[in-house]
C-alpha cells in the first residue's frame, strides 16, 4: 500500500530487544469530499508508523515533512485506562520517499582552523 501524507511530529528513535532500532513517526492524510447536501467534508486520517530498516532516517522525518510511504497497513484496537475503547492504524513501512515540506534544511559547517604559527613579517600592521 502507498500513502501520501505529512509528517506530524519529529520522528523518534527506540530502542526495542536484540539490540533493534525502530523510527516511530505519525503522519496525517488529507481528504475532502461533498457530501449529498454539497457541503464540503475534510477528514484526517492519523498513521502511526514504524521503519525497521535505518535510525538515521530520523533525522530527515521533521514535522511537516511531506511524504510517500510503502508498506502494509493493520489496525488495531484497545481499552484506554478510562475504559474508552479506542482503535488507531499502523503503518509498516518498508519504503520512505521524501516530498518537501516542513522545516528548511540547515547545513552545519563545521568551523575552519586556521594555522597562525607562522607569522608574516611583511604584513603591514
Amino acid at each position: 500500500m502507498n500513502i501520501i501524507g505529512r509528517v506530524t511530529a519529529d520522528a523518534q528513535v527506540r530502542n526495542v530487544s536484540n539490540s533493534k532500532q525502530v523510527v516511530n513517526f505519525s503522519v496525517a492524510i488529507n481528504d475532502s469530499y461533498r457530501n449529498k447536501q454539497g457541503e464540503r467534508i475534510e477528514q484526517t486520517t492519523y498513521f502511526d508508523c514504524a521503519y525497521w530498516l535505518s535510525p538515521k532516517v530520523a533525522q530527515i522525518l521533521a514535522k511537516g515533512t511531506v511524504v510517500e510511504l510503502t508498506g502494509r497497513v493493520s489496525a488495531r484496537a484497545w481499552t484506554g485506562s478510562d475504559g474508552e475503547a479506542h482503535a488507531g492504524l499502523n503503518f509498516n513501512t518498508s519504503q520512505i520517499k521524501l516530498h518537501g515540506g516542513g522545516k528548511k534544511s540547515e547545513t552545519i559547517q563545521a568551523p575552519t582552523r586556521t594555522n597562525n604559527s607562522k607569522e608574516k613579517d611583511d604584513l603591514p600592521f
